[in-house]
């Protein structure tokens, strides 16, 4: 039976009650979720690392202010010594995978080169660490009421302030205020 519930270009959304402290009052967006389980990039916590740190690290040079400005992210808890870089569409990279026909998700070197040559994508998001569900997992934890979820909103992710997105990405469910919603989960 193939698989027809995926969140791939979703935010996950966590509930008020979500204590786990890697992901209480995130959004997550989701890269890629199938039966075998789900993987997303934190959205709405970041670093103090800018991608001009990274870059220094890596021995990139730019001679862009506006990159080496660039916030990184906390991705996830899950293997935090790795960069992610979600872009808006365009060219594929060595590792590039296409989310959406508007939106990728690359982790090879070649895209931080380009965006450090002012030749990148023209829309980047940057994330050290991923949030990763086994098999399951994911669909237990909404079933237990720890996140809601809705369509991704790419001025949420590429343009909105980051102490902004939870609270924004909760109202594009017609949510208006998250402190109001229950934790327990009810049947009628």
């Amino acid at each position: 039976m193939p698989f027809s519930s995926s969140l791939i270009n979703h935010f996950l959304i966590a509930m008020p009650g979500l204590q786990d402290p890697n992901f209480a009052r995130t959004v997550t967006y989701v890269c890629e979720h199938t039966e075998q389980g789900a993987m997303g990039i934190v959205i709405n916590r970041p670093l103090e690392v800018t991608l001009g740190d990274l870059l220094t690290q890596l021995d990139i040079t730019t001679d862009h202010s506006a990159v080496r400005k660039t916030p990184v992210y906390q991705g996830g808890p899950v293997q935090t010594d790795r960069g992610f870089v979600l872009h808006s569409g365009g060219p594929a990279f060595d590792s590039t995978l296409a989310i959406t026909p508007d939106i990728s998700v690359t982790t090879s070197r070649d895209v931080l080169e380009a965006i450090a040559n002012g030749e990148g994508p023209a829309q980047i998001f940057i994330a050290l660490g991923y949030a990763g569900w086994g098999g399951g997992q994911l669909e237990q934890e909404m079933r237990a009421n720890s996140w809601l979820n809705g369509p991704a909103s790419t001025d949420i992710l590429f343009r909105m302030p980051p102490e902004a997105r939870w609270l924004a990405a909760a109202q594009l469910l017609g949510v208006e205020d998250l402190h109001l919603l229950s934790g327990e989960v009810g049947h009628a």
